[in-house]
């Protein structure tokens, strides 16, 4: 026996010996064993050579000896049996991101055995996809998305016949007019197109129904155009998940006949953010398989249909931001035949849904449950409490009251996230209260929750993302850790009363987070860490001392830096040049002095430059005239000094609002402010600026355009530096005179259309060039040396409310034409040379004589003095008797038309500035509206009741003669 093993030994060992050399050669063994495939590292060098890494991630690719063996670089995954490469993953997925840059070799060819190739979220600079790819037959996974490819999609990726995922999102190619090469993928079960323009593929549908393996189909924002026609292939395609989301799909063309026919065994259906309108298909209910449905964002009415409560394996459900309408209970009723044992994600929110809150314990798997911003009311149930697998809860934006206890969150042991802002809530928790959850995310803005930090809030370890804005809170900041910790990402404690100083803690964030601490009453110097946020906001505290410690901060993202209404001082730090992200900075109304650093004009991003109300000397810097976008510039009520800059017309051409009001600016109006068409407010007054108006502000576009613009004047700017990155919004603000009185704007900013360059030393003629800015509100030429007469054009400034050209050395009469501006409001003439007798008008009636006085020529009323030259008290009983006969005929048709005058005007002047005032989120700003207008209200009613007397006088009068 054993010599018959040894004999089988020997024959295996034998065999052993003649097979290896075969083997070797044929699979590679003795390369593997020594390392990759010599080739291939030689082309992947190749392929290094054409990418630029700035970031060191292909280090490990190197001819080092002791780094030869490609299949351990970075990236690189070679099979276990042939050492062929066959995966090359080159992806920048990081936070934040750091691409490669570059272009991709044709040696990639080389890599025949590559099954797996993903590319994505580096930068190509929009250079087209090598046609190449085409020839690596062996693909299964190519990723080529967010990697700024540009050009055409080559039609060779259709040579990819073993391809089964292929995503190409979120590049710049050219818009497609076919994608014919496609249906060629025949064993492609993922497809990822989403941000591809295809507006142009008219048969998108067709081609997709020729995918027969397709389980997966993301074509979000891809501008699909409608269908209202096509011949519904049968197809073998069977979805699992269907993204058609943020198109402009609509109920009318023929996407959801396509859907609800050959696609009902989808899983996951987005739907959201497109046009469909009307009520919600029952067909929907139809779709077996479907547990997660979206249909957010579009124009849905009415409810849920009862068919959805039958939808049994229904998980997530989204109608969020429709025009539903109803009552919420019977949304719930509609969901409970089987649907309210399966779903776990409900969402109602921006919608118009009426009624009270009912028992949701009916939804025993419910994990995140929308309602906010509805037309609620009521109390929150304390059966919410009961709800043990509610991780968020959003309800806020309703008209819910009442008292939040301990009650309510009884069982709410998973939740993560709760929003209850803009309610009429009363927090009413214990001190030594200790919450069953761990919240990352609170919203609470403008609940009551006490005059101190509450205690339980201070027992939350993972929050990133704090609002307790608006919430009654007079605390002091003492637990400096639980305010500012570093995972926070957003934190808003603004108006409230809180005290004290913070302390300069030694913190890194791990994402640059949003602070804003404005309108609270903190002091003490501003510590070096805040500086280290993507937005600050500071404002309206008592801060003070220098803000030097901004140039300490080695990484600089701040985006927005609003240190307005404090008592900050000393000289502007001269860093500005590191602070390539900013894009707002507002330190208005504060003691800052000396030169505006030059270094200003390496913010080439900046949109808002608020300054305004320091002391700051000097001329503007030069360098400025980088900041191209630009579209604020504040720097009024300062010491500045010099002649108006040439460039500030030329390089700066998207301003929309320019204050440098009270300086020691001098020299003649620059021509080149003529060219910023989008100009809404230009405020020089309070100068020493000579010579003429330019007869060019005609080309003022936006001041020639009656239409309104919007309300605010918003900058949206993009905070990616955190895992919930979102558009923030900075709406501008400033101060600005109307009638002689100064006040704040900030909601309603965006409708100001005014020119003031009153207080200066302009001389000549009011340019008859004015008169075309039809759009133009407020006019404030006082204060100057302009002669010649008023363009007898000047009615047709039909949207002036304001005027004020006194004085000066005008001289002639008043146009007739001003009786036409009937919405002109605040009229002011005083103190010119004008003569003649004064025009009559609805509006011009309402003026008592301080509008006009100080014109020894001028006639007539409101003046004392009449055109014939005797006082008019004096010949008062022979006008009655000259006029009685007039009266007679048309007294009562005056005396309606005075009455008319006055309520129309009121009910006009409500109907329109009232709704602005209460669309804005601020109480204050509403006050300060109405403070605006009530020197207009009482003039209007006195003028108005002592005509009425009158006329009733003559009637009494005529009556008594008849």
């Amino acid at each position: 026996m054993r010599g018959i093993s040894l004999q089988l030994l020997l024959i295996f060992v034998l065999l052993l010996l003649c097979l290896k050399p075969t083997v070797e050669n044929h699979l590679g063994v003795r390369d593997a064993i020594q390392g990759c495939i010599e080739q291939e590292r030689q082309a992947l060098l190749k392929i290094k050579e054409d990418l630029i890494d700035d970031y060191g991630h292909l280090s490990s690719w190197s001819t080092e000896e002791k780094k030869k063996d490609c299949c351990k670089w970075r990236g690189v995954y070679c099979s276990n049996q042939t050492g062929n490469v066959i995966m090359l993953k080159l992806n920048a997925l990081t936070f934040p991101p750091k691409p490669l840059r570059g272009k991709l070799n044709p040696f990639l060819i080389e890599l025949q055995y590559l099954t797996y190739l993903d590319v994505s979220f580096n930068d190509f600079n929009h250079t087209q996809i090598p046609e190449f790819i085409g020839s690596l037959s062996n693909l299964r996974y190519l990723n080529l998305s967010s990697a700024t490819f540009g050009r055409n999609i080559p039609f060779q990726l259709g040579n990819l016949s073993r391809l089964q995922y292929l995503d190409l999102g979120e590049n710049h190619f050219n818009n497609p007019e076919n994608l014919e090469w496609l249906p060629q993928l025949s064993s492609l079960r993922y497809l990822a197109m989403s941000f591809v323009n295809l507006s142009k593929v008219n048969n998108w549908l067709q081609v997709v129904n020729k995918l027969p393996h397709l389980t997966s189909l993301y074509l979000h924002s891809c501008d699909l155009p409608n269908i209202f026609s096509i011949p519904l292939v049968n197809s073998s395609t069977s979805l699992d998940v269907l993204d058609l989301s943020h198109n402009h799909l609509t109920s009318s063309s023929s996407v959801l006949e396509w859907l609800f026919n050959s696609n009902t065994s989808v899983f996951k259906l987005y739907l959201n953010e497109n046009q469909f309108h009307g009520l919600i298909p029952d067909a929907f209910s139809k779709m077996n398989s479907l547990a997660h449905l979206y249909l957010g964002d579009n124009e849905f009415e009415g409810g849920i249909p009862k068919t959805f409560g039958g939808v049994c394996n229904l998980k997530t459900l989204s109608l969020s931001r429709n025009n539903l309408s109803g009552q919420l209970l019977e949304f719930i009723q509609n969901l409970t035949e089987c649907a309210n044992h399966s779903i776990e994600a409900l969402y109602l929110d921006w919608n118009h849904i009426v009624g009270s809150l009912p028992d949701l314990t009916i939804f025993p798997l419910l994990r995140e449950l929308r309602l906010s911003n509805n037309r609620l009311n009521g109390t929150i149930p304390e059966s919410f409490g009961k709800l043990s697998n509610l991780e968020s809860l959003y309800l806020g934006d309703n008209s819910l009251r009442g008292v939040i206890s301990e009650h309510h969150f009884s069982k709410l042991t998973k939740l993560k996230k709760l929003y209850l802002s803009n309610t009429s809530l009363v927090f009413n928790l214990s001190s030594d209260w200790v919450p069953p959850f761990q919240l990352d995310k609170i919203y609470l803005t403008s609940c009551h929750l006490g005059s101190r930090f509450p205690k339980w809030l201070q027992t939350q370890k993972n929050l990133y993302w704090l609002d307790i804005s608006n919430s009654g809170i007079s605390d002091t900041i003492s637990n400096f850790y639980w305010v500012f910790s570093p995972q926070l990402e957003y934190m808003d404690l603004s108006y409230n009363q809180i005290t004290g100083q913070i302390a300069n803690l030694s913190l890194e964030f791990y994402f640059p987070p949003a602070i804003d601490l404005g309108s609270n009453k903190l002091e003490g110097k501003i510590p070096r860490f805040m500086f280290k946020a993507i937005h600050l906001d500071l404002s309206n505290n008592m801060f003070s001392g220098p803000i030097q410690s901004l140039c300490a901060i080695s990484i600089r993202n701040l985006s927005c830096l609003d240190l307005s209404n404090n008592q900050l001082s000393g000289e502007l730090p001269d860093c500005w040049m590191h602070l390539e992200e900013l894009k707002i900075l507002n330190l208005a109304n504060n003691h800052f002095h000396g030169k505006i650093p030059s270094t200003m004009g390496s913010l080439l991003g900046i949109e808002t430059l608020d300054l305004g109300n320091n002391s700051f000397i000097g001329e503007l810097p030069s360098s400025l005239k980088n900041c191209t976008e630009l579209t604020f510039i504040n720097l009024g009520h300062n010491n500045l000094s010099g002649q108006l800059p040439m460039w500030l017309g030329t390089s700066n051409p998207n301003l929309v609002v320019l204050n440098l009001r009270s300086n020691h600016l001098y020299g003649s109006m620059p021509s080149h402010l003529c060219h910023l068409a989008h100009l809404q407010l230009l405020d020089l007054a309070l100068n020493q600026i000579s010579g003429s108006i330019p007869k060019c502000l005609n080309n003022l576009t936006l001041l020639t355009q009656k239409l309104s613009s919007n309300a605010t004047i918003t900058h949206l700017y993009e905070e990616d530096f955190s895992r919930t990155s979102k558009d923030r919004a900075y709406d501008d603000h400033v101060f600005w005179m109307w009638k002689g009185r100064e006040y704040e704007y900030k909601g309603i900013l965006g409708l100001v259309k005014s020119i003031d360059l009153s207080s200066n030393k302009l001389t000549g003629t009011i340019p008859v060039e004015i008169m075309e800015l039809a759009g133009l509100i407020s006019l404030n030429l006082s204060k100057n040396l302009l002669s010649g007469q008023i363009s007898s054009n000047i009615g047709a400034l039909l949207s002036l409310e304001v005027m004020d050209l006194s004085k000066n050395q005008l001289l002639g009469g008043i146009p007739s034409s001003l009786s036409r501006i009937l919405g002109l409001s605040f009229l002011d003439l005083s103190n010119n040379n004008l003569s003649g007798q004064i025009p009559t008008g609805p509006q011009l009636n309402t003026f008592t004589a301080t509008a006009y006085e100080g014109n020894p020529g001028l006639c007539g009323a409101p003046l004392p003095k009449n055109c014939s030259g005797e006082e008019t008290t004096q010949n008062s009983n022979k006008r009655n008797e000259h006029d009685g006969k007039q009266d007679d005929e048309d007294g009562f048709i005056t005396l309606g038309f005075y009455v008319s005058v006055a309520l129309g005007f009121f009910a006009g002047f409500w109907g329109v500035f009232g709704t602005l005032v209460l669309k804005r989120s601020l109480q204050l700003a509403f006050f300060k509206c109405l403070n605006d207008f009530k020197d207009w209200l009482y003039v209007a009613i006195s003028v108005n009741m002592t005509r009425l007397q009158r006329q009733l006088q003559k009637l009494i009068g005529v009556a008594i003669r008849l």
